[in-house]
């Protein structure tokens, strides 16, 4: 008898992936692309959507012809601020922008002219001014820069719910893509924000769903749930949500270490948005809290610099551990001696100096300064919550100085770290099931391990 599983697509800007997991859902297959680039009209670089499309049929088609398995459902986790836009015969109409795209700054003047002031309207719907990181923005600049394509739209899909369109033919909007700073949602009504009816977007986006509706269908001959996709940091956060009791924080790190508190009642407040909180959402339409710090990427450059300065291998930083007297020595009289390339602080200094003779320690003041940064975001996205369990994933989880200072800077909370290396997917695979995860599912899945702060002399 073949084997159930539930295939995922996890698709992200870098790496398409393809997972099969089983009913206990461990990893069973997997296997991902890259593609190149292709260019938009303003030769700006993009997905190369049509590439995208041939490889998800490909690969699907071939897993199920090949009845190894016995594939009974698919879901779809992709990155966030996308759209796809496609005319009355389904065919897309522009290529997929790039949310790092720049576009024209007096229409964003326009946009906050009509429905500002911005910080009011970055409160209510949970997204600061941040360009086509807004998805909804760019229907707004389409409209006013585009309007004969515009015109042409029938439906606006965010990217996860285009690819369940590609195997459905179903066109849906769901709460995570919405919800993703996307200046679409007002968090205080829990509907659309008025600009979207004002300006007529909303007939253009289908209807709403629940993140874990499934379509049953007949594909190829079989009949298999199909999920409607799920933005891939509301993905990341569903197996510690459904297995989790009380409630936590968790800081997913990598090129951007994103801290997200799932269970904030709060609005976003002014000094929210100066130190750029964002909402994300969860599959129920709750806000999640999050702030986002470019920190993976500073950690690289300076780790760059310090290895050019002190003449050590590129691969040196990784050997280091925690050293007690080392971080003692430091906090003795602290100062702050790191200029940061990839974000601004004001206690930073005009330029870096360091001091010492031994990498070890100019490693550990890095990472002390780094993660007073972590800990302010932490305490952030916390607010009045006094949530007291802390999760950390990504790629700082085993970094032993980034943990054991998060740990001695957050004595207050019981910090676990796991290995999600299959997060999102996993989260979108969680997404369209039945299965209730108990206390045990971290732990057997995502390799949790816990810590405790060391000891103070």
């Amino acid at each position: 008898m073949k084997e159930k599983v539930t295939a995922v697509f996890d698709i992200g800007k870098t790496n398409k992936k393809f997972f099969l997991f089983d009913q206990d859902f461990q990893e069973v297959y997997r296997e991902y692309t890259r593609f190149e680039n292709i260019y938009d009209e303003d030769g700006y670089p993009t997905e190369d959507l049509e590439q995208l499309k041939k490889w998800l049929k490909e690969v699907f088609d071939r897993i199920l012809e090949a009845q190894k398995y016995d594939i009974t459902s698919i879901n779809f986790s992709t990155y966030g601020a996308s759209l796809v836009h496609l005319d009355e015969n389904d065919e897309v109409l522009t290529p997929l922008y790039n949310y790092t795209k720049e576009i024209p700054q007096e229409i964003i003047t326009s946009f906050y002219n009509k429905y500002g002031p911005e910080r009011d309207f970055a409160i209510v719907t949970g997204s600061p001014v941040s360009g086509l990181l807004n998805s909804g923005i760019q229907l707004y600049w389409l409209k006013y820069t585009k309007p004969e394509i515009f015109k042409r739209i029938k439906y606006s899909l965010h990217l996860p719910q285009y690819i369940s369109f590609v195997f459905t033919g179903i066109p849906v909007c769901e709460y995570t893509s919405i919800g993703c700073h996307t200046a679409l949602w007002d968090y205080t009504k829990k509907d659309y924000h008025h600009w979207v009816y004002n300006e007529g977007i909303n007939k253009i986006l289908p209807r709403i769903v629940s993140t874990e509706t499934s379509i049953n269908m007949n594909y190829n001959g079989k009949r298999i749930k199909i999920g409607v996709g799920i933005h891939d940091s509301s993905a990341a956060l569903l197996p510690y949500i459904r297995s989790v009791r009380k409630k936590f924080i968790l800081v997913s790190t990598g090129t951007w270490s994103i801290a997200m508190n799932p269970f904030s009642e709060e609005v976003l407040t002014d000094s929210d948005i100066d130190k750029k909180c964002i909402n994300y959402m969860r599959i129920n339409g709750k806000a999640v809290k999050a702030s986002s710090l470019f920190l993976g990427n500073e950690y690289k450059e300076q780790v760059k610099r310090l290895s050019e300065h002190f003449k050590v291998s590129n691969e040196y930083h990784k050997t280091i551990r925690f050293n007690h007297d080392i971080y003692l020595e430091i906090v003795r009289d602290f100062e702050y001696m790191y200029r940061w390339v990839s974000f601004s602080d004001e206690r930073m200094p005009e330029s870096t100096r360091i001091p010492y003779d031994q990498f070890e320690h100019a490693y550990h003041q890095l990472m002390v300064e780094l993660v007073l940064l972590q800990v302010e975001s932490i305490k952030m996205v916390n607010g009045k919550d006094n949530i007291e369990k802390l999760y950390i994933d990504g790629g700082f989880s085993d970094n032993d100085v980034y943990i054991q200072l998060i740990s001695h800077y957050l004595r207050n909370m019981k910090l676990s770290t796991t290995d999600s290396s299959l997060g999102s997917a996993l989260g979108a695979a969680l997404c369209i099931s039945d299965v209730r995860l108990n206390s045990k599912f971290l732990k057997k899945n995502y390799a949790l391990k816990k810590h405790v702060p060391f000891i103070i002399q």
